[in-house]
């Protein structure tokens, strides 16, 4: 897919995606905390995004002030009587009014603020659902829709609207029996298609269904900081001709680390690119992390094959088991960097972020949007984080006032509020580190 944004500059590129996506999740957090603060019946004074001086603002009827303001970096919500959403505590000897968020009852000023990381799961919960609402699983029986050119020497005879039976006398049932067909298969330039077509049985020639073709970038790789994009194909590496993806995975596995060379065909242009695989931390399946090295190519089937849309309940439950993988394997990460099992250079901050922003939006508009529901569901599990200036760290105040039913005091305020800021800024400082010197 063609980027939905226009590159007018590498640079001017990456910062805009990166405001874009940063104000659309900032947004949805703060209008989180706005909308269910007035339904508590707390008032809001004024709902920003951005920081610093105001660039346009209206005033509507209850008398919020909506404005955005020059710094996108981040918005607040300032309710009546309070600095923002997240401020606790209130004057000794003094009541505040019942509208105020100081003064309003402890079950609507935890909810207020925890409203905020709410809305941002919500978000990443409906844009996965709808988007596999809408691309579908794989129909059966299976039949392709669309299949790329090819350079020579390839073969390839396979047509939209094919129906495939066979793969090399495998018979192919359904998409999950594929991968077993895969194991059998020669690692060759061409195969034997069996297909049903127009009501015939036929047979074709035709490459082997995981060529290595480049589906997707990962941002910030080595692949992505050379050129290389999707629809590359790769047709040899280090001068040994490939002809499956899984033999440049064991090419990139097997090398150590060393430069590798890749000749590839790009829409009928051949072109040499030379790159450094990386080490990376992957996630597995049954928990923990392997680390293997990496060029950030990713692959998938040659053709594609006619989908049909799932179901509400199961783009439900997709959606929901997405928001969940992210955050189970977000708090894995984060312990496996603290006990030193994984890199620290999987911690990205400001710049790294921006990074794989106008990396995403240069690879379609899908994969932006895709990205934006995994960033927001990476900034609503940060702000349930129990560290004060946090919204985690006010509902752990909000749980301390429930128990003992009185407030933490001004003065413990002060400390653990300066305290707590400065955990965030000493974070913010070291991923900043990463990004421009540790991890380049």
């Amino acid at each position: 897919m063609e980027a939905f944004l226009p590159s007018f500059g590498g640079v001017a590129f990456t910062i805009f995606a990166f405001i874009l996506a940063l104000s659309v999740i900032v947004a949805i957090h703060e209008y989180g905390h706005y909308i269910v603060g007035r339904w508590s019946g707390i008032g809001a004074e004024v709902f920003s995004i951005g920081f610093g001086p105001v660039l346009w603002s209206r005033t509507d009827r209850r008398g919020t002030k909506w404005q955005i303001a020059a710094l996108p970096f981040g918005g607040y919500v300032k309710f009546l009587g309070d600095a923002n959403a997240a401020s606790v505590g209130a004057a000794e000897g003094v009541k505040p009014a019942r509208n105020t968020m100081l003064g309003a009852p402890l079950w609507a000023r935890s909810a207020t603020v925890a409203a905020g990381p709410a809305f941002n799961f919500a978000l990443s919960f409906v844009i996965f659902a709808v988007i596999i609402a809408f691309r579908g699983e794989v129909a059966e029986p299976m039949t392709v829709s669309d299949i790329p050119d090819l350079p020579a020497p390839y073969v390839q005879e396979i047509e939209p609207g094919d129906q495939i039976l066979e793969i090399s006398g495998r018979p192919v049932r359904d998409a999950e029996s594929l991968g077993d067909v895969l194991d059998d298969l020669p690692e060759t330039r061409s195969l034997e298609y069996t297909l049903l077509r127009d009501g015939d049985r036929i047979t074709v020639p035709g490459p082997y269904p995981f060529l290595p073709m480049a589906a997707g970038i990962v941002p910030r790789s080595a692949a992505d900081d050379i050129g290389i994009r999707p629809g590359d194909l790769i047709l040899s590496a280090n001068g040994q001709d490939i002809f499956t993806f899984d033999q440049l995975v064991k090419i990139v596995t097997g090398g150590g680390g060393v430069p590798i060379t890749l000749d590839i065909w790009r829409a009928g242009e051949s072109l040499e690119f030379v790159l450094v695989p990386r080490r990376a931390d992957e996630p597995q399946s049954e928990g923990g992390f392997e680390t293997n090295w990496r060029i950030g190519i990713q692959g998938n089937m040659l053709f594609e094959l006619e989908t049909e849309r799932l179901g509400p309940w199961e783009a439900i439950r997709y959606g929901a088991t997405q928001v969940w993988v992210i955050i189970t394997s977000s708090l894995s990460g984060l312990w496996h960097i603290v006990s030193g099992a994984i890199s620290t250079c999987n911690l990205s901050g400001p710049v790294g972020i921006a990074e794989i922003s106008g990396s995403m939006a240069s690879q379609g508009l899908i994969d932006f949007i895709w990205f934006i529901a995994v960033l927001s569901t990476a900034v609503g599990l940060l702000n349930l984080f129990p560290v004060p200036v946090l919204d985690g760290g006010h509902l752990v105040f909000h749980a301390w006032e429930a128990v003992t039913g009185s407030p933490p005091s001004d003065a413990a305020l002060r400390i653990l509020m300066a305290t707590g800021l400065s955990l965030i800024l000493g974070l913010m400082i070291f991923a900043l580190a990463n990004d421009l010197f540790l991890c380049p």
